[in-house]
């Protein structure tokens, strides 16, 4: 059976980016399944063949470290973690341009850690690489620099990494391979009856809720990590499928069409280049909160952020200690902590300390001067949800 939308979702989908765990490489003792590796490095090669542009971002170096270490299992501190990745990764990639070779594909490494996406240089840096690799017929393999990155070993940050790689090259499509069908609308392993969600047009809390807790036994990652993810992605613009990759063809048979896993529709408009880096890759300095007036202004009514809307300022994790200057990014959240929207301050923390909750024609007289009527101005403000 073929699904119209998913028809139209590949076939605008002239950039893909594809992430694939670290349980659809590996088998259960950790070490590399070296036939599924083959058939996702053929799958792949035949996506690219009608001049589609893929890019690869790919788990696994820990696990492959585990296996070439003959390890018994997975460690748990993060120097033997990171060491893993450091053995794994070369293993890895000669792992994939062994697998393409055949092809007559080269293979391309790059590591990535989140301060290259706060980062506007080094951001349009990685960018420029891939494109011009994709220039050279090259399948860029991306990953997270595990041996000096914590967040990814933490908190299967690749999800992540794919969502931010997929906003960066504008990727009107991201398939997260993992090892169950797609999101089920309820547990299968209590409801024998329960099923895959074959299209999620919207991800709010009610499908948050349905990811559960699980994680992966290799992997650092479960379902809650793949609609975050999702959720970064739709909000851009683009579609997201997750999908099991341990399925014989999983990938030809999305781009036939078919069926398979969860579709989850862009529910945001097409964002612009900047403002995917401001507000879907870079890390906020601060949190601006805001009562609902202000919200509904700046969400529903396209207006920028006065300081009379402003009722605290916080750290980015929610702390009262908090440091930003003028031209730093900083998130805007409602009284309940919910982030909607990001952007570029006009003024220090100092300052707006000194003016939130003031009128426009108060700042001059509590800073000296009026430099600036806004917090945050309209064209340096991106709505995230």
């Amino acid at each position: 059976m073929i699904d119209p939308v998913r028809q139209e979702v590949v076939a605008l989908a002239h950039t893909v980016v594809v992430k694939v765990g670290t349980n659809v490489l590996a088998s259960a003792d950790g070490k590399l399944d070296s036939a599924r590796l083959q058939a996702l490095a053929d799958q792949v090669q035949r996506i690219r063949q009608p001049g589609r542009r893929v890019t690869l971002v790919s788990s696994g170096a820990i696990g492959a470290g585990i296996g070439q270490l003959g390890l018994e299992e997975r460690p748990s501190d993060l120097r033997h973690l990171q060491a893993c990745a450091a053995v794994g990764q070369g293993f890895l990639m000669r792992a994939y341009q062994e697998c393409l070779a055949r092809h007559g594909t080269h293979t391309a490494q790059i590591l990535l850690t989140a301060g290259d996406f706060d980062n506007r240089t080094r951001y349009l840096n990685a960018r420029n690489t891939i494109v011009t690799l994709f220039e050279w017929d090259c399948l860029p393999i991306i990953n997270e620099n595990d041996t000096v990155s914590v967040a990814e070993i933490r908190f299967g940050d690749n999800d992540h990494l794919a969502a931010l790689v997929t906003n960066l090259l504008q990727a009107p499509l991201l398939i997260l391979l993992t090892v169950v069908d797609g999101l089920y609308g309820s547990d299968p392993t209590t409801d024998p009856q329960s099923t895959p969600l074959m299209t999620v047009p919207y991800i709010d809390g009610s499908v948050m809720d349905m990811a559960g807790g699980s994680r992966s036994s290799l992997g650092t990652g479960g379902m809650r990590s793949k609609l975050r993810a999702a959720r970064l992605a739709t909000a851009a613009g683009e579609s997201v499928l997750i999908a099991n990759g341990t399925r014989p063809g999983v990938l030809d048979a999305i781009f036939a069409g078919e069926p398979v896993g969860t579709l989850f529709l862009p529910h945001g408009s097409h964002v612009p280049a900047w403002k995917r880096w401001l507000g879907f890759a870079t890390r906020p300095k601060g949190r601006l909160v805001v009562d609902a007036g202000a919200r509904q202004a700046v969400q529903n009514k396209g207006r920028s952020l006065l300081p009379i809307g402003i009722v605290q300022i916080t750290g980015p994790a929610g702390e009262e200690n908090v440091s930003f200057g003028k031209g730093d990014v900083v998130a805007l959240c409602d009284a309940a902590g919910t982030e909607f929207a990001r952007g570029l301050t006009n003024y220090s923390a100092v300052d707006v300390r000194r003016i939130c909750g003031l009128r426009t024609d108060q700042i001059g007289e509590v800073l000296g001067t009026l430099t600036y009527e806004e917090v945050v101005h309209r064209d340096n403000l991106v709505v995230t949800i």
